[in-house]
């Protein structure tokens, strides 16, 4: 009881903690933090209440469910974004995809390449096939440079980025092209 008329006769708001701490016969000695998280109010609302509150809100006031893709108006700089991060994922997971078969399959791979001349593939879709994975690969690394310009502060202007984007494009195709039916 000593303790605690030490402990009433201090001034201050560390006092009063410790009062309430002696009181509830909380240990001086050791770390107790249950006095802190005991007082805590429980919530007045789930997550559940709180969901039907906000959709009834938007449709008492009508408002539309969520903006969609087809209200916006399609730009060259929104539709390289989508395109470089779609190429980006696609890349990756066919490195992965052929990773994964070079170590599986049961042959190396100029068997496969013998397997794919033996076929007698006419010249045109051959190169068509090779333009079509040449072209994500080149325009992903001309966006790619793109984007090192734009980390270096240089291009931020609209027109600066419409003007890079067409030549993006362009510079694409035609190494796809080139790539394709000369190689």
């Amino acid at each position: 009881m000593w303790s605690l008329h030490c402990l009433s006769s201090g001034f201050g708001a560390e006092s009063e903690v410790l009062l309430t701490m002696a009181r509830q016969g909380v240990s001086l000695s050791r770390p107790h933090y249950s006095v802190f998280y005991r007082q805590a109010a429980p919530m007045g609302t789930t997550a559940k209440e709180e969901m039907n509150k906000f959709w009834s809100k938007n449709a008492k006031l009508s408002r539309p469910m969520s903006p969609h893709l087809t209200i916006y108006k399609w730009s060259v700089p929104m539709m390289m974004s989508i395109t470089f991060r779609g190429t980006g994922v696609g890349l990756s997971g066919a490195i992965s995809a052929f990773a994964l078969a070079a170590l599986v399959l049961p042959e190396s791979y100029p068997h496969y390449l013998d397997l794919i001349h033996s076929l007698s593939v006419g010249p045109y879709l051959l190169g068509l096939a090779k333009f079509a994975l040449v072209l994500p690969a080149s325009f992903h690394t001309y966006n790619g440079i793109r984007h090192l310009c734009w980390d270096l502060g240089k291009g931020f202007r609209i027109p600066e980025v419409y003007r890079t984007g067409y030549t993006v494009i362009g510079l694409s195709v035609i190494t796809s092209i080139a790539v394709a039916f000369f190689l």
